[in-house]
């Protein structure tokens, strides 16, 4: 090819160039992509999520108005785990200081690590959802076939949207050790 030609063709090496430096960003963005999620979350509330750090207790409660909260518990597929709330559902005052109890059972011959991960629903009570110490903070460690009971200590802003009456809280408990095993097997599959 004649480096003087000016119909609009670009060389190979220049060609490669774009594609790598297209490649290169793709890359960048996607791994951008995890930690803006999350900013987007917190921000917004969306998914469920709660705040990661503790609330400070600063308000008295609103005892003028009453919200239902409702607990639901599930256990990631095929994990040898009992997992439950110790009572369905609460009633409680905005700005309140509360605490819910979670009961876990290792159903395995074998020490077990677990995690619960926690979402709320509907997703505009979840950044007026204030937890202030909640097991789902820490993985849990279970000895074959123990039991124990799992607290949650909780406010519930009192600048909650008046039209939200009734809350989800939801977790779902992993059994970390095969999370982690799965995706060992994912990646050295992958290789």
């Amino acid at each position: 090819m004649d480096p003087g030609k000016t119909d609009g063709t670009i060389s190979s090496a220049a060609l490669a160039g774009r594609l790598l430096l297209f490649a290169a960003g793709m890359f960048a963005f996607g791994y951008a992509l995890v930690p803006l999620y999350d900013v987007f979350c917190e921000i917004t509330g969306f998914g469920g999520r709660t705040n990661e750090t503790p609330a400070l207790v600063a308000e008295s409660a609103d005892t003028d108005r009453l919200v239902n909260l409702e607990f639901v518990t599930t256990v990631n597929e095929y994990a040898p785990w009992e997992f439950r709330a110790s009572v369905a559902r609460m009633t409680v005052h905005p700005g309140g200081l509360y605490e819910a109890t979670f009961v876990a059972r290792n159903l395995a011959d074998r020490h077990m690590t677990a995690q619960a991960v926690p979402s709320v629903a509907p997703q505009q009570a979840a950044k007026h959802f204030r937890k202030l110490d909640c097991f789902c903070f820490t993985t849990q460690e279970f000895e074959a076939h123990e039991k124990r009971e799992l607290p949650v200590r909780f406010i519930i802003d009192s600048d909650l949207p008046e039209y939200v009456d009734t809350i989800t809280l939801s977790y779902t408990f992993f059994d970390t050790a095969r999370l982690s095993h799965n995706s060992a097997g994912a990646r050295s599959s992958a290789d």
